[in-house]
């Protein structure tokens, strides 16, 4: 491989710049070669795309494969969900984000009619009923608490489960395995240990929606025959996964993003109706779900760099999503920006399904902690906040808040 400007040894992962911020050398990155060779730790030589232009046309082209059995990728680089290793590993049924088409596109077609705008707008006071229930249960507690397991967390989980059918009884189940399973840097057994004891649950959970089915997601794809147990669970697993993991990160670092920027948040108290913007911005801003990658199934021209067949590429959504190219003064949290067109959902047959669902959860959820608690502050110094520097989806462990009584 050869290139006139320093090759990367492994792609920098390091915040420098601070908690909301993608690592400094990313940035440098971006500004001297958004489509640039890099070096991965065992020595194989890959590409990583940061400009914003470069990561929308690579998601788009599908000649960028998913399918983990054509390439190998860096455990520490993944944060797609699903269990990687230093090989090319055979593919696991229903897990159809790490699927190319036609395979991809006969699962997902069987949920689109699950996640339309139309029904998701139709649960819409539902998701808000939820969310002040929770608001409920965090008010009746004497502060300081933690907004991540007082709120955060259980708000997409309550969704999520309802949704599925999946009993929120059971939630240690899947929380405490689907956080092990995000951890980075882990023994691969760890990993798979914890997605084993999910796909375990749910083969049983499916098994029984197809014996005797209900009224929920996971049922309606239990009667269809054309879908076998091993592929109800790998949907199982990734609807689960995605549906509380990511919202529950972004209401979290959200909140301590907002917290930290004062002027943006008291322009969110003076008027509500900026909530909607400031999810999207939000989203531009944090990117919670960074690092993905594709296999090039041929040799590809992207953004005047030609991409050699079986080439790994590692592609960062934050990078892109602080594009100046695209963003004006995009590193600046601004709710009046209109930050639509950010690729933190993705783009292409990819893009994310569950993306109306999440943002009315984001919506409900901002809209109601800003109005229920108006005098909301960090309960510990911003440098003492617990990043999830160690996860594959970035947020905070813990976010302790407290607030003054306003009865």
């Amino acid at each position: 491989m050869s290139a006139t400007l320093p090759v990367p040894l492994g792609l920098p992962q390091q915040r420098d710049a601070g908690p909301f911020d993608p690592p400094g050398e990313i940035t440098r990155l971006r500004e001297a070669r958004p489509v640039s060779p890099l070096i991965f730790p065992d020595g194989h030589e890959g590409w990583v795309v940061t400009g914003y232009e470069a990561v929308r046309r690579l998601l788009a082209d599908t000649r960028f494969s998913s399918r983990q059995d054509l390439g190998i990728v860096h455990p520490a680089y993944e944060s797609s969900g699903m269990p990687v290793q230093t090989e090319p590993s055979p593919q696991i049924p229903g897990l159809f984000v790490a699927m190319d088409p036609p395979d991809h596109t006969r699962l997902r077609r069987k949920l689109t009619g699950a996640f339309t705008v139309k029904r998701m707008k139709q649960l819409e006071e539902h998701i808000i009923e939820i969310t002040e229930r929770q608001l409920d249960e965090m008010a009746r507690l004497t502060p300081p608490v933690d907004l991540v397991r007082e709120f955060a967390l259980p708000v997409p989980s309550l969704v999520i489960c309802e949704l599925l059918g999946v009993p929120y009884e059971d939630r240690e189940t899947f929380q405490v395995n689907s956080a092990q399973f995000l951890v980075k840097d882990q023994e691969l057994e760890q990993k798979m240990a914890a997605y084993g004891a999910m796909t375990s649950y749910l083969a049983e959970l499916v098994m029984r929606k197809r014996a005797e089915p209900g009224e929920d997601i996971l049922s309606d794809l239990a009667r269809d025959e054309d879908l076998g147990i091993e592929e109800l669970v790998g949907i199982a697993f990734l609807l689960l996964l995605a549906g509380h993991e990511t919202t529950a990160n972004m209401l979290a670092l959200g909140t301590f993003a907002l917290l930290e920027h004062p002027e943006q948040l008291a322009e969110l108290r003076a008027d509500p109706e900026l909530v909607p913007n400031a999810v999207e911005e939000l989203m531009r801003y944090l990117s919670v779900a960074d690092i993905f990658y594709r296999y090039a199934t041929e040799d590809i021209e992207l953004c005047g760099e030609t991409i050699g067949k079986g080439s790994t590429v590692v592609i960062s959504l934050l990078a892109a999503n602080r594009d100046p190219l695209r963003f004006d003064n995009p590193d600046t949290l601004d709710v009046h920006r209109t930050a639509r067109g950010h690729v933190s959902f993705g783009h292409g047959v990819h893009q994310c399904l569950g993306q109306q669902l999440a943002r009315i959860e984001m919506r409900a959820g901002f809209t109601g902690l800003l109005r229920r608690f108006p005098t909301l502050e960090l309960a510990v110094p911003a440098t003492e906040v617990k990043l999830k520097t160690d996860m594959n989806i970035y947020g905070v462990h813990e976010l302790p808040v407290t607030w003054t009584d306003q009865r």
